[in-house]
């Protein structure tokens, strides 16, 4: 049986084959660094060279594979640099979203996102922090934010989590501070809820900084 068997049945072949790679690679099923084989890939997934390669070429507009003449196409390897560069950038954009959410979240939403909150001691932290941030950024209503952090940025950064270490990323005061945020889309600032995440995603940059370095000291 084909592995795309087990991927839901929704649009075309190269779409399917697109997100069963990509979640592969986010994943570390396809190790970071390692050099793409389209034959191997192709026998993998039963699946034309064809269509394997339309579904590399988005890869490599996600910035997840890397592409250079001469050598092929390698799932592309991540540095400290890098990570804290998309810190920056999630910095902006999401607190963009959270700005946007505090106006365009219905009182339903907010309860839902509430209850996340709630529930969140008996859950993974890592994965309560992601439901939280997807959440306020498809609260957010912009098409174009919502492709851009939940569609690129949030992959690379599942792909570091891989890399680094699973735990990188989550700091004590973490919980606290989505709270606060939770309480600005409440009173609808959408000032506040602006500055609160922006400020929430810089520490948890810094945080990861220190956690990365802290480690790599450890095993020199």
């Amino acid at each position: 049986m084909s592995i795309l068997s087990t991927i839901q049945a929704s649009g075309t072949l190269s779409e399917q084959v697109f997100e069963a790679l990509r979640e592969a690679i986010v994943s570390g099923d396809i190790a970071a660094g390692s050099k793409i084989s389209e034959p191997e890939l192709a026998k993998r997934y039963e699946v034309s060279r064809a269509s394997l390669r339309e579904a590399i070429s988005r890869l490599e507009a996600c910035n997840l594979v890397t592409r250079r003449a001469n050598v092929g196409a390698r799932v592309v390897s991540l540095s400290l640099e890098e990570l804290l560069e998309i810190y920056r950038v999630r910095e902006a954009l999401e607190g963009m979203a959270a700005r946007l959410a505090a106006t365009q979240m219905s009182d339903a939403q907010l309860q839902r996102l509430q209850r996340l909150l709630n529930e969140a001691p008996g859950f993974d932290p890592t994965d309560i922090n992601h439901d939280f941030h997807h959440a306020i950024v498809m609260g957010s209503n912009n098409r174009r934010l919502q492709q851009l952090l939940c569609n690129d940025l949030y992959h690379l950064m599942r792909m570091y989590r891989q890399q680094f270490g699973r735990g990188i990323g989550q700091s004590s005061s973490a919980s606290r501070e989505h709270q606060m945020i939770m309480d600005a889309l409440n009173d609808r600032d959408d000032e506040l809820a602006e500055l609160l995440m922006r400020r929430h995603i810089r520490r948890s940059c810094e945080h990861t900084r220190c956690q990365i370095e802290r480690r790599q000291e450890n095993a020199s």
